[in-house]
């Protein structure tokens, strides 16, 4: 797929505005929820990837339940995964999260993109990003669930009147790497409207200019269509991309991946590189992949992901793992 299929996305991208100077300041912005909201309906997953299934558990988790402890750089899970295979050759777990205690997640791996609010909602998106919300961001059963809902957050922090919740994980001020190969195992959810995204943002410039790689983006309206897109300031919109069809993205589980290396950066799926984008050599402009990005994970509403279908909420994206390896 060419720019030009991507053309539509810039009527709705997010804006990158954040001064990351500022932003720190937002990760107070927190206020704990409720109990644990009921999960989706299981998927199949396939028994190939040696995935878990997903369990469907109806206990509620206390608002003061608390994630694992272990928080090494190295390797933070309690349990040593099990590498995929598509890992490249010659490449080492340096950090992952497996999603292996049940309640909010782990507070020494992620925070919450409180910030978003801010300017999401002047970008046509629709939902509030609860910070510390178990009800839109909570990990049961092996699984991160990102949770979008129909309803009104009035009173809470940076609300700027959204009538629909969800949550935006970032590690920033936790973690941020320079190239490695990234996977993160997860399922989709479906519905008009939805916009789940797994991608990156540089820490040493505001957006366009610290660089964007979006390892994932889908639309519920189309969601069999996976994109992939990176972002500079050679090309801050509509980005250089391409996209996949996965024909079972909110029923299945899948590897979303980026190898990113010195000299290019290659999108794919299930081992499938779909996306390269190379260094060029010229400007910083068109390649400031060399210093640090950070990870985030989200469910979106609205903007680029169009009209809302309101039945199909309450939906979750379900991620199994986040791993990241270097040489």
């Amino acid at each position: 797929m060419t720019e030009n299929l991507l053309g539509q996305k810039g009527l709705y991208m997010r804006k990158r505005v954040l001064a990351m100077a500022g932003v720190s300041s937002v990760l107070l912005l927190a206020a704990c929820g409720g109990q644990t909201p009921a999960p989706v309906a299981s998927g199949s997953v396939n028994a190939a990837s040696g995935a878990k299934l997903v369990a469907v558990v109806a206990a509620a988790a206390s608002s003061s339940s608390t994630s694992s402890s272990a928080s090494s750089a190295a390797s933070s899970s309690s349990a040593a995964p099990v590498n995929s295979a598509y890992v490249p050759a010659g490449y080492k777990l340096i950090w992952n999260d497996e999603f292996s205690t049940d309640g909010a997640p782990d507070p020494k791996k992620w925070g919450y993109d409180a910030w978003a609010n801010y300017y999401d909602v002047s970008n046509g998106e629709k939902q509030y990003y609860a910070a510390n919300r178990l009800q839109n961001a909570h990990v049961q059963g092996g699984y991160l669930y990102i949770t979008a809902k129909k309803e009104d957050l009035t009173g809470w922090p940076s609300y700027q009147g959204q009538h629909y919740s969800s949550a935006r994980l970032w590690t920033y001020a936790h973690e941020a790497w320079t190239y490695g190969f990234f996977e993160v195992r997860a399922r989709m959810p479906c519905g008009a409207g939805s916009w789940p995204a797994i991608w990156t943002l540089g820490t040493n410039a505001s957006w366009p200019k610290g660089g964007e790689i979006d390892i994932m983006e889908q639309l519920g309206r189309t969601p069999s269509t996976i994109y992939g897109t990176v972002h500079d300031s050679a090309y801050p919109q509509p980005g250089v991309g391409s996209t996949k069809t996965v024909l079972d993205a909110c029923s299945n589980f899948h590897d979303y991946q980026m190898t990113w290396t010195a000299d290019r950066i290659d999108i794919g799926i299930d081992g499938v590189v779909y996306q390269s984008y190379f260094n060029n050599h010229t400007t910083t402009d068109q390649w400031p992949f060399n210093s640090p990005q950070y990870l985030l994970l989200n469910v979106a509403m609205g903007g680029w992901g169009g009209t809302i279908d309101d039945t199909s909420l309450p939906s979750s994206m379900l991620v199994d793992y986040v791993r990241v390896y270097q040489k």
